[in-house]
């Protein structure tokens, strides 16, 4: 508007002489103050201030990237801290420059950068091939839920079934990623198990808030009782896994199972689930700053999926203070030590094992969140799918609760319970 004022000026200049002058020489003025401050707000930063993301009870607050110079010293901290596999994710997924999901909303967050992705940009770096791990076969179908069709994906593995089937949940904060982000973790489980693995894409918030996703968990274990002979999976042979806010959804199944009257999972593998609501535990102050994960990441995780801050409190998110968590299914619990959910892990391994229930529990040291899916580029993500393995394959062979049970009881009263293991 300004600039064509000054135009429609210009030509009365050569009408009006120095009156028309002088008018143009103060609008001239006044749009290079204009033009400065533009200049200096894009400089500052300014502009982020008016970014928005969701927050609690369907609302939005104004939010400002970290400065970029605080990011980078943190990412060095981690990389310092982890081994060499880690480490060198790590370096790549900074070099896919993701930014900080504190300074998005969801929508936005989608499209970042996964650690599915550093891991196929490692891989090229170094020449290998980014193709999946080879499976029997895959499908992709849907089925019925609480809010409408559930998709999921079935990875079949070689050979004639029935085979025992694992749901899993993937990881994302119940906000972000999908079953393609966690596509490599559940090959390897089924390839690890020789189980058929169903991936379930639930709900996500802040669309669908707190307890959509436990619902759609829920909705797609019961599905798979009933219809697990329909794709060579054996109807008695079901276990529950899922990764982060996964292994939250999985834990929470044998919970809503147990309450409804459902015939529980054979057993339960939770992988750095979010297993509390407290921003204060030893492992939250030590990896404040982490990557990939950090407290401002967890704190955004939940004010889009939870309705507000009480639902925090609700025994399917904040496991380790649920009242009783007797009689549920065996489990197989993994940590990183270098995340902030570290602490709230290895709480509820405990409270599983005050519990009677039978636990096998490790923290694997120099890695971080998110590297169980990675066995192609770090060796600890093999071991602690092996870990997982053996614990379903276990519990398959002679499993704790059975469909053939006139009853739901625990029957495992000759299981070892393992001492935890650092």
């Amino acid at each position: 508007m300004k600039i064509r004022t000054a135009a429609s000026r210009q030509e009365g200049k050569r009408k009006e002489g120095k009156k028309g002058s002088g008018m143009i020489a103060q609008d001239s003025l006044a749009t290079s103050f204009l033009c400065v401050a533009v200049l200096f707000g894009l400089l500052t930063g300014c502009q982020t201030a008016q970014k928005e993301t969701e927050t609690y009870g369907g609302g939005h607050r104004k939010v400002e990237a970290p400065p970029a110079k605080e990011v980078k010293q943190a990412m060095d901290t981690v990389k310092s801290r982890a081994d060499k596999d880690m480490a060198a994710v790590l370096a790549e997924f900074e070099d896919l420059k993701p930014k900080p999901l504190i300074s998005l909303s969801a929508e936005e967050a989608r499209t970042q950068p996964t650690h599915a992705d550093a891991v196929a940009a490692l891989l090229q770096q170094r020449k290998k091939s980014t193709a999946p791990m080879p499976i029997g076969k895959t499908k992709n179908q849907t089925i019925p839920g609480p809010g409408g069709a559930i998709p999921i994906r079935v990875y079949t593995p070689e050979g004639k079934g029935p085979f025992p089937v694992i749901v899993y949940f993937h990881g994302g904060g119940w906000v972000i990623a999908t079953i393609d982000t966690y596509d490599s973790s559940a090959r390897a489980l089924a390839k690890a198990t020789n189980a058929i693995v169903v991936s379930v894409e639930y709900r996500k918030a802040p669309e669908h808030k707190f307890p959509a996703a436990h619902e759609d968990a829920y909705a797609a274990y019961r599905w798979v009782l009933r219809n697990a002979d329909s794709f060579e999976g054996d109807p008695s042979m079901v276990a529950v896994a899922g990764e982060s806010a996964g292994g939250n959804l999985a834990a929470a199944v044998c919970l809503m199972a147990r309450a409804r009257g459902e015939l529980l999972p054979v057993y339960q593998a939770l992988i750095y689930p979010i297993a509390g609501y407290d921003f204060n535990t030893s492992s939250y102050r030590e990896n404040a700053n982490a990557k990939p994960l950090d407290r401002p990441m967890m704190a955004w995780f939940f004010e889009k999926y939870l309705r507000e801050p009480a639902d925090g409190k609700h025994p399917w998110i904040d496991l380790v203070n649920a009242r009783d968590v007797s009689g549920l299914p065996p489990a197989t619990i993994i940590t990183a030590d270098i995340d902030p959910l570290r602490s709230e892990g290895k709480r509820y391994a405990e409270r599983l094992l005050e519990a009677g229930v039978p636990v096998s529990y490790r923290n694997f040291k120099g890695v971080t969140h998110e590297f169980f899916g990675m066995g192609a580029v770090v060796g600890d993500a093999k071991k602690a799918v092996r870990l997982v393995a053996n614990g379903m394959n276990w519990s398959f062979d002679d499993p704790v609760f059975s469909r053939d049970d006139d009853r739901v009881e625990r029957s495992g009263r000759n299981v070892q319970i393992e001492p935890l293991q650092d």
